[in-house]
């Protein structure tokens, strides 16, 4: 069969609604500053779609150091990868930083955050190794262990019971001279909003011989006493072995870092092939993503008020009798019952008449028959932003149950 008739006519679950989709629901351009109101179709809508916790996206300290450092450096500073030309005494300094930040010895940049913690994982296992994985890790993670030659074992979202029967049987499986284990999770789980239990899973270190990963974009900036995320506010840090998080979230950025011991650290630098074979991060970014950690270091009302934003958002759906589910971060799911379609016309209707932006997700990637509208409140958002969704959400669910979106047609497309 011709290579291209094939990948033609074969379509992905999301790809079959492509067509009456396409730039409304899937691939949606927000115009304007970014912030908690942007213009949707040439109309203001209330963003909660934007992964800037701390509301560093458009602040004007932000704005300022970006610009001065393009300015200075232009985008094409330094050039080559770092271990052949690219090196330089900021890129050192921010990874320095990092590393203290993270409570950990060492650290190093990543370009990007889906392709660093593949690269990773890449470079962590071999074929003798085993990794232990939960169920719902972001794709990423899933796409890394796909490229492992090795046994690869997923255990239930957050089971303990099932964690432990996985690590059970890689102990089995493993030569124990030859190959080792890696456990991988996440510090937060960007869908359902809870945290992964590092506490539990550090606790059967205790019984198993195993090294742990942590993916910790949606903790980064946001959870812990200092900011350093869902191991810090666990109290077990320093037993995560490799922590990962991305500029992408908080820092409102680009780029990722992985942070652990000298000699751990030692060894990806010189073994990470998606960095050793890529160029260096512009010198623009790295500057920036130094102000930045500056900001989370030193400026923590912009957490307190993320989380008092958090806190009346998820309260106020809460009370008005919404389904949020185990969420224990700041992402905010809203589970409804309904059918793709039904969702569809929902979204229009929260767009079109609401005003409100938000996620959503439907089968396949959910159970049939639900509806999951995400919202990323942050600290750039208003208690009125916050008091005008709740009315919107009570008005479409009200819809909902009626079963008026079953009747009408889809609107604003």
């Amino acid at each position: 069969m011709d290579l291209f008739k094939k990948i033609t006519n074969t379509n992905s679950p999301l790809g079959q609604y492509a067509v009456m989709a396409h730039g409304y629901f899937t691939f949606p351009k927000l115009e304007g500053e970014l912030g908690n109101r942007m213009i949707f179709q040439g109309k203001e809508k209330i963003i909660w779609s934007i992964n800037s916790y701390l509301g560093l996206a458009n602040h004007p300290e932000i704005r300022e150091i970006d610009t001065q450092a393009t300015a200075d450096w232009g985008m094409a500073y330094p050039m080559g990868s770092r271990m052949m030309s690219g090196e330089t005494s900021i890129h050192e300094r921010l990874e320095r930083e990092l590393a203290e930040f993270s409570q950990k010895e060492d650290a190093m940049l990543l370009n990007f955050g889906y392709q660093g913690i593949m690269s990773i994982i890449d470079a962590a296992l071999d074929r003798r190794d085993i990794v232990v994985y939960d169920s719902e890790c972001h794709a990423c993670i899933i796409d890394g262990i796909r490229m492992h030659l090795g046994k690869r074992l997923a255990f239930q979202h957050n089971d303990m019971e099932s964690l432990e029967a996985q690590l059970q049987k890689a102990e089995k499986f493993l030569d124990k001279e030859k190959g080792g284990i890696l456990v991988i999770t996440e510090g937060v789980y960007g869908m359902r909003g809870d945290q992964g239990k590092l506490k539990e899973i550090v606790e059967l270190k205790k019984k198993y011989d195993f090294r742990l990963l942590v993916d910790d974009a949606h903790g980064f900036g946001t959870l812990g006493e200092t900011g350093a995320g869902a191991g810090e506010a666990q109290g077990v840090q320093d037993e995560i072995d490799i922590y990962f998080s991305t500029f992408a979230k908080s820092m409102a950025s680009i780029g990722a870092f992985i942070s652990a011991t000298k000699e751990v650290i030692s060894y990806f630098r010189y073994n990470t092939r998606s960095q050793i074979f890529a160029k260096s991060l512009p010198m623009p970014i790295v500057i920036g993503n130094l102000k930045r950690l500056e900001l989370l270091k030193t400026r923590p009302e912009f957490k307190a008020k993320l989380w008092e934003n958090v806190e009346l958002l998820q309260s106020g759906l809460r009370d008005a009798g919404f389904d949020l589910g185990e969420t224990n971060s700041c992402v905010t799911p809203v589970y409804m019952h309904g059918s793709v379609e039904e969702a569809l016309k929902l979204i229009a209707d929260l767009r079109e008449n609401h005003h409100i932006f938000c996620s959503v997700v439907v089968y396949p990637v959910i159970p049939k028959g639900m509806i999951l509208l995400r919202l990323i409140p942050t600290a750039a958002h208003t208690k009125e932003d916050i008091e005008e969704t709740i009315i919107a959400f009570k008005a479409v669910a009200k819809k909902l149950k009626a079963g008026v979106y079953k009747q009408e047609a889809t609107v604003g497309m």
